[in-house]
């Protein structure tokens, strides 16, 4: 099969790849939809993630299709059912499990492989993340759930509720799934961010004010307001997680969404946190249950792909594309293609 295989830093390849066996529990998906993600441009970058992928390694992991092939120990499921599967699922057994922390697992397991024409389920992830779609669900809205997941993750974590203020640093994919959410709860939501299509599909989505910030200083453009009840950081910078606890008013709560780079520190001013008796944290991937949420909230039509694909690329071309991305076309979503049907 065709397949895209991430080698190192900036290099990908799309080559031919033999078919990997199924082992018990095991199934075999076509996919149907992969879609581009901030972190798979940030492992592009970087050449390798420290725990979803080492090179060289199939790359990707947003997908959606139907399943191909059944090891043995397969059950509830048959060939040609059509599936979304998580990029993870957790053990069960750990600490973290017991606790309800399912994605702070000692024994996270990963899948990669959505840039590809077929993927191989581990059985683990078979039973316990692989959704059945229901027949009228796109399959590139279907392959939304992963970040989707995510972001409802992070939604209630910060215990967003009608009425409040909410300040969304940044106008990625994340972003803009952060606005729709909090938009649907009756969140007032300004977002601040670059790239005057991001900033039109955020007003789209129901953010009440837009900042670009682009080539600018996100300082300035916000001024000394202090008003929000929270602040969600979704670009991953440390100077950005440093300004969000500029913006966010005495009691407020500021989650530190956006992954920043290996090695990194913020300084923080301690006498801002201390006496405004701020919340912080940082939402880290998904739940299981986050992930079924997630899925209800794109069958519901709250999230759906028309809001954030805007390309189509067949998976021949997508090192080029990548290279792109990389050099910031601001893309907001690009789906892949593995198969002309």
């Amino acid at each position: 099969m065709k397949a895209a295989v991430l080698y190192g830093r900036e290099e990908v390849r799309v080559e031919e790849v033999g078919p990997k066996p199924l082992q018990t529990g095991e199934v075999r998906v076509r996919i149907e939809a992969a879609l581009t993600c901030g972190t798979d441009l940030k492992v592009f970058k970087r050449g390798y993630h420290a725990r979803m992928i080492v090179p060289p390694a199939v790359f990707g992991h947003e997908l959606a299709g139907t399943i191909e092939e059944m090891a043995a120990g397969v059950a509830g499921w048959a060939l040609g059912n059509r599936v979304v599967v998580s990029n993870s699922a957790p053990c069960g057994e750990c600490f973290y499990c017991k606790n309800r922390q399912e994605s702070l697992c000692d024994d996270l397991l990963f899948l990669n492989g959505a840039y590809a024409e077929s993927i191989v389920v581990p059985a683990r992830i078979v039973s316990k993340n692989m959704l059945r779609l229901r027949p009228e669900t796109a399959f590139p809205d279907a392959a939304l759930v992963e970040p989707l997941a995510c972001v409802v993750q992070g939604v209630e974590e910060t215990r967003l509720r009608s009425g409040q203020r909410v300040l969304v640093l940044g106008s990625g994919p994340i972003g803009l799934m952060f606005v729709a959410l909090a938009r649907q709860l009756g969140c007032e939501v300004t977002v601040s961010g670059r790239g005057e299509k991001r900033l039109a599909r955020a007003h789209h989505l129901g953010a009440a004010h837009v900042l670009d910030v682009t080539g600018g200083d996100l300082k300035e453009a916000m001024g000394h307001k202090r008003e929000f009840d929270a602040v969600i950081e979704a670009v991953g910078k440390p100077e950005t997680w440093e300004a969000a606890v500029q913006f966010v008013r005495k009691g407020g709560t500021v989650n530190f969404f956006g992954g920043c780079p290996a090695g990194t520190s913020v300084n923080l001013d301690t006498s801002l946190i201390h006496y405004s008796n701020l919340t912080l944290l940082a939402s880290f991937h998904h739940t299981p249950a986050t992930i079924r949420r997630a899925l209800e909230h794109i069958e519901t039509g709250l999230i759906l792909a028309r809001d954030f694909v805007d390309g189509e690329c067949p998976l021949n071309e997508l090192p080029a594309l990548f290279k792109s991305m990389a050099a910031g076309n601001r893309a907001v979503k690009t789906l892949i293609r593995a198969h002309n049907s």
